[in-house]
């Protein structure tokens, strides 16, 4: 009656929450058969240890990995759970330290097929020699590894069973809102069947773990040991699997990751068939638009990914996208961050050709796009750049020259490289702001080739008639990619 009588005209009342559930214990009892504690044993050399898992320097994964030399797990957290070796009833006393010994690993895993598929992380099982799967009944059984995906993190197990297993069923992890209740179950530390709960703390979570990123960030309990098992909603649906945490003692502090089901799906099925994921191609690196880029090209708010450079002879180039241009739509669906479109392209089957939209010169143009089967290793070989004329001007606070075979062996720039050289940048200017130096190249003004000093001088007088406050440079120089700087043309 009190919240009635206050709300009165122009006045919001939020949504009344619903209460906390009077009891997990129902829902839980259905789930935990499904769930699986995973064992593994694997041969480590003497002189190395575990081979560790290949992370970006300065991510926050490079915590998740356990250290053999910091066993205290300080400064870290989980991977694979609980780590054992020699002295822990895996060897004998007084074994010689010359020979290679046997450690064992510890992590969670969850039943999709009632014939004996398991999922759980890559990195639990990753380089093991013996993988054993323990069941909430007691049976335990030999896996075998039918594929896995380090990109996602994912492994597909096969158990053979004398009976058929309870599987979970997948939710559309799409649908998850913060604050919504989810349940985690799994093996922290060794103590199978362990249920802890808590909310969605936060969604698509970037944690520059690879190119795939868009973590379920929750406060369920997530400790050593919890990898790789599921993350349910309150559906009993399986909408996450659990991946990492982040902790400076090794144990749960509240910020837990999962990889969502859209994501991990796609990959599932793909280990099903192929025992690994085929991810589409097209031949591009990309950035984020932000202010100053959308500013530069005319665009009405920051969104969608900038092309910064083409592969050579690749999907993208013979379809005729260019550097400079800013995905916004690709095979129907929005490019509203740089980071939608590496899963977007990944996730759709080689030998199609889609519809790829782009803003061009302030217009959108629709370009139609084959698609490749990645390779392991495939990275995108920008290009830019016509032919030159030799001459020097000062522009936007640098001083530009066209590329000759003196500046070239000075500079250390590509034959193959088309543009004008940077000799000097004014002490102050825009250019230095934006940490333009001696011996980057300017391959492109928003998007348009120059080939002379005054030519990049005639192009920066337009835009400044047409009212543009800034301009898009395409850049290299030796050692560094191929990038876009903006430069404010009111500046020095």
């Amino acid at each position: 009656m009190v919240a009635a009588a206050l709300a009165g005209p122009g006045i919001v009342t939020p949504a009344v929450a619903s209460s906390t559930p009077a009891s997990f214990a129902d829902l839980a009892a259905g789930l935990m058969a499904s769930v699986v504690n995973i064992s593994t044993r694997t041969t480590v050399s003497p002189s190395g240890g575990l081979p560790m898992p290949d992370v970006p320097q300065g991510s926050p994964f490079q915590q998740y990995f356990g250290n053999p030399a910091n066993p205290s797990g300080e400064g870290g957290s989980e991977q694979g759970g609980d780590e054992r070796s020699d002295g822990q009833g895996d060897s004998e006393e007084g074994q010689d330290p010359a020979k290679p010994k046997k450690v064992e690993s510890l992590g969670s895993g969850f039943v999709i097929d009632a014939s004996g598929l398991i999922i759980t992380n890559n990195h639990v099982i990753e380089n093991a020699d013996e993988i054993i799967a323990s069941f909430a009944d007691g049976t335990k059984l030999t896996a075998k590894l039918v594929g896995h995906d380090a990109k996602t993190d994912l492994a597909l197990l096969k158990v053979t069973p004398k009976l058929p297993l309870t599987a979970v069923k997948f939710g559309d992890s799409g649908k998850l809102r913060i604050g919504d209740w989810v349940l985690a179950i799994g093996n922290p530390f060794g103590f199978g069947g362990s249920l802890t709960a808590g909310i969605v703390s936060a969604l698509n979570r970037d944690i520059n773990a690879g190119p795939y990123d868009s973590f379920i960030q929750t406060d369920a309990a997530i400790n050593r040991g919890n990898s790789g098992g599921p993350l349910f909603n309150m559906e009993g649906e399986v909408i996450g699997i659990n991946t990492a945490i982040v902790s400076p003692t090794g144990g749960s502090i509240g910020i837990g990751f999962a990889v969502p089901t859209e994501i991990a799906a796609p990959v599932i099925e793909q280990l099903r068939q192929y025992g690994q994921a085929r991810r589409g191609f097209i031949g591009v690196r990309i950035q984020e638009v932000g202010d100053e880029v959308a500013r530069s090209l005319g665009m009405d708010k920051p969104h969608g990914a900038l092309v910064a450079g083409i592969s050579d002879g690749g999907p993208a180039a013979k379809a005729g996208l260019r550097p400079g241009d800013v995905v916004i739509t690709f095979n129907g669906q929005d490019v509203n961050t740089s980071r939608d479109l590496p899963r977007l392209v990944a996730d759709t089957p080689a030998g199609r050709v889609v519809d790829v939209v782009v803003i061009r010169d302030g217009q959108p143009v629709t370009l139609r796009v084959p698609i490749l089967l990645a390779q392991e290793g495939d990275e995108p070989k920008p290009e830019g750049g016509t032919s030159t004329h030799s001459q020097g001007g000062s522009v936007l606070g640098m001083t530009v020259e066209t590329l000759s075979a003196a500046n070239r062996k000075q500079y250390n720039v590509a034959p193959d490289v088309r543009g004008l050289v940077v000799t000097a940048v004014s002490s102050g200017s825009t250019a230095e702001d934006n940490k333009m130096q001696p011996g980057d190249v300017v391959l492109e003004i928003n998007q348009t080739a120059v080939d002379s000093p005054d030519d990049l001088q005639d192009k920066v007088g337009k835009l400044r008639q047409a009212g543009r406050k800034t301009a898009l440079l395409l850049v290299t120089s030796a050692g560094r990619k191929l990038h876009f700087v903006t430069l404010a043309l009111n500046g020095r």
